[in-house]
């Protein structure tokens, strides 16, 4: 299992975000490049990059900060983030994005998601954010009556090989993963499941890679030191 580091952006900082609401914000680094190049620094084999005013309002705020950090680590960098059109992503992985996160579009946009999943492959990531098992978009701001697992299986279906899910509930707060939710994605076998929300312990990250998930996102414990970057590698390297 790979461990993630996440560097969320907002009005160009670093911060976290409590159960994905806007108006809970704390704010770790001012320079997210900064972040970044840390978590490269102590061992991190990838990072992920969120551009939180782009995933709010479709359009991407901090591109020139996400690129910055591409360029600045030698491991790979994934991101999502008001990445709504084909020609967004595009231009993304065209900037050195290793993988490229797409959320809103995925749900409500059909064609698009077809056309991403055709041009971009395995490199593309559908972001699949939940709430009481119901999908949210815009963000997290907006929920939607389509039924996660259902999404999850018609990913699959069209041929997406990767998803980030995150259950918003536990994202941003202590407290714990949805450990049901993974192993019940894991279980289906039809596509690799990245983890995010709730990581706060070592504990949690052995039972995250006995879930079966391909990766775990880690954020606001990395940065309260809950979790040393360097013991939850010594612990994903040998789940």
């Amino acid at each position: 299992m790979e461990l993630i580091p996440a560097v969320d952006i907002r009005g160009g900082r670093c911060v976290r975000l409590a159960q994905g609401d806007y108006a809970r914000e704390t704010v770790f680094e001012d320079d997210p490049v900064a972040a970044a190049r840390r978590w490269a620094t102590l061992g991190a084999t990838r990072i992920h990059v969120v551009d939180l005013d782009g995933a709010r309002d479709g359009q991407q705020a901090n591109a020139s900060i996400v690129r910055a950090i591409a360029a600045a680590v030698t491991c790979p960098v994934q991101t999502g983030g008001g990445i709504r059109s084909v020609a967004t992503l595009r231009e993304t992985l065209a900037a050195g994005l290793d993988r490229v996160a797409m959320g809103t579009a995925a749900v409500t946009d059909r064609a698009t998601l077809i056309e991403a999943i055709a041009v971009a492959g395995d490199r593309l990531i559908v972001s699949v954010d939940a709430r009481d098992g119901l999908v949210s978009i815009d963000g997290w701001t907006t929920a939607t009556n389509v039924d996660a697992s259902a999404f999850v299986d018609e990913l699959a279906s069209l041929g997406v090989r990767r998803i980030v899910y995150t259950d918003i509930s536990r994202d941003g707060v202590v407290g714990s993963p949805n450990f049901e939710a993974y192993e019940a994605l894991t279980r289906a076998g039809t596509l690799a499941v990245v983890a995010a929300g709730g990581v706060s312990t070592l504990d949690d990250l052995r039972r995250l890679a006995g879930c079966g998930v391909e990766g775990a996102i880690v954020g606001r414990a990395l940065y309260t030191g809950e979790i040393e970057l360097a013991a939850a590698l010594e612990v994903v390297a040998t789940c």
